[in-house]
């Protein structure tokens, strides 16, 4: 019972995130809300690669850390 009871306050902390950062329609303010209009994304296809190549290594190293304590 133990379990479920941290089960459900995880689950509780994890869902509330969404209601907490939800944001504001725009359909009676006219648009804007509290922090005014997004800013432009920001590109990540040119460090696209650079992450991928460190998950790589940091998976082989994982996968080889394993397999040394086996």
């Amino acid at each position: 019972m133990n379990k479920f009871y941290k089960f459900c306050l995880f689950s509780f902390i994890l869902l509330s995130d969404f209601v907490a950062f939800a944001q504001p329609d725009d359909e009676e303010d006219g648009g804007g809300g509290l922090e005014g209009g997004d800013p432009a994304p920001a590109p990540i296809n040119g460090k696209l690669l650079i992450l991928m190549l460190f998950g790589l290594i940091f998976a082989f190293y994982k996968l080889k850390s394993v397999t040394k304590k086996a």
